[in-house]
């Protein structure tokens, strides 16, 4: 099948399963779509008992879309650059201190904790895997999804202050995330060579500081070429240009391209720039086209997450493993942004409980899965694929629906 029928199926069946969403689930259309599409790939697998013709259809279809190039090299730029664009750049400049420290601190620590745990969780149900793999786990799955918080978050009603630490914690930290695995990934996947300290300091600096430089210079450039216009059909181009030429250019300079977007995407959404370079019709155009881009590429995601159970091999063990890793996460994500409230609690207004929310309202998604693909088989890729897969369903779904509830209970006992 060409790419052209890849993404009719997905548009498609995202356009059916949105509207079965929107007309009678009325769910977040994140977790929505990813339910209606475990239930329709359930029902298939049903209908496989008596005739597997239509499920081996589908496995096939599914076998031939590479989630991981397609996500972390094409849908994520897009997808950081419509969050980054629409988040408050005041809050977030107030807020930089916490959230600078959750996204690279609180990955790593929960990097470290969530790999030693899983080491001696997964022996407890009889798999002996290495600590480099166990770690490697840690890193694929510490980065909350930006994708998953920001489409449930808008609905939640959180306070603007702590919304904005959960936001923008996810939108840089799976930047920080991905260069993080990639470091560990080297290691692991050269077990027996020396790697020198300053390899990998060099390398996170460039990913990380290079990637952020990239997106501020790709922001201003940006800026003034609309600020010297008023063309509003030319001034939505230049931003998607700046989206698909950046993303180029970050992967031909082994920069991340997930930082670079982020920033180009506060600089340009920047109420400041908004209003020395946009007028009001250009304005509006550029949100709406954004704001569908987010839409379209969520429900594909998503659908595409929920079609992946098809292509995974589930052991009894593997499945016990991921519901237990689920505490476990939760617990270790608490650990590691307890230091970072305590620090700036006393110099910023945080809300009370702020820890807890935040823990239970990082949800994981696609990037952790898109990661846990890029696995190989000796870094035990289908165990933690199956863990991973348990641990993004259960937190789209079951913390994705709780987070409004408990949200609006834990900030009206404070109030």
């Amino acid at each position: 099948m060409d790419y052209y029928s890849i993404a009719t199926v997905l548009i498609v069946l995202s356009a059916i399963f949105g509207y079965i969403n929107v007309r009678f689930l009325k769910l977040p259309i994140t977790i929505g779509l990813m339910l209606i599409t475990i239930v329709f790939t359930l029902i298939l697998v049903i209908i496989g008992q008596f005739d597997d013709s239509l499920l081996l259809r589908e496995k096939a279809f599914i076998m031939q879309i590479d989630f991981e190039t397609v996500l972390l090299d094409i849908m994520l730029s897009f997808l950081l650059f419509a969050g980054a664009l629409h988040t408050n750049f005041d809050q977030l400049k107030i807020q930089r201190g916490p959230i600078l420290a959750f996204a690279t601190f609180g990955v790593i620590t929960s990097t470290f904790l969530v790999g030693i745990f899983m080491y001696y969780l997964l022996q407890l149900v009889g798999l002996e895997i290495s600590f480099i793999n166990c770690l490697l786990f840690g890193a694929l799955i510490s980065p909350t999804d930006p994708i998953a918080v920001l489409g449930i978050l808008k609905k939640a009603g959180a306070p603007k202050k702590l919304e904005t630490k959960i936001v923008g914690e996810s939108l840089f930290n799976d930047g920080v995330g991905v260069v993080v695995f990639l470091t560990i990934f080297a290691v692991a996947a050269k077990p027996n060579a020396a790697i020198e300290f300053s390899e990998i300091a060099t390398l996170f600096g460039q990913e990380v500081f290079g990637g952020i430089i990239l997106g501020g210079l790709l922001g201003w450039v940006t800026y003034r070429l609309m600020r010297s216009i008023d063309n509003y059909e030319v001034e939505v181009i230049l931003t998607i240009s700046a989206v698909m030429g950046g993303t180029m250019l970050a992967h031909q300079l082994h920069l991340s391209a997930p930082l670079a977007m982020v920033t180009a995407g506060l600089i340009v959404g920047n109420d400041t720039v908004r209003d020395s370079a946009m007028s009001e019709i250009t304005e509006t155009y550029v949100d709406k086209f954004w704001e569908l881009i987010d839409v379209l590429l969520n429900t594909v995601l998503f659908i595409m997450i929920g079609m992946e159970m098809l292509v995974l091999t589930f052991k009894e063990n593997y499945i016990y493993a991921g519901l237990l890793a689920i505490p476990l996460i939760l617990m270790c994500r608490y650990i590691s942004l307890w230091l970072p409230v305590k620090f700036f609690s006393k110099r910023l207004d945080f809300v009370p409980k702020t820890n807890l929310i935040m823990t239970w309202g990082g949800l994981r998604g696609g990037i952790s899965i898109a990661l846990a693909l890029s696995l190989t088989q000796a870094m035990d890729r289908e165990l933690f694929l199956v863990i991973t897969y348990i641990v993004v369903v259960v937190s789209i779904v079951g913390q994705g629906l709780t987070v409004e509830p408990i949200i609006k209970r834990l900030t009206k006992k404070a109030g």
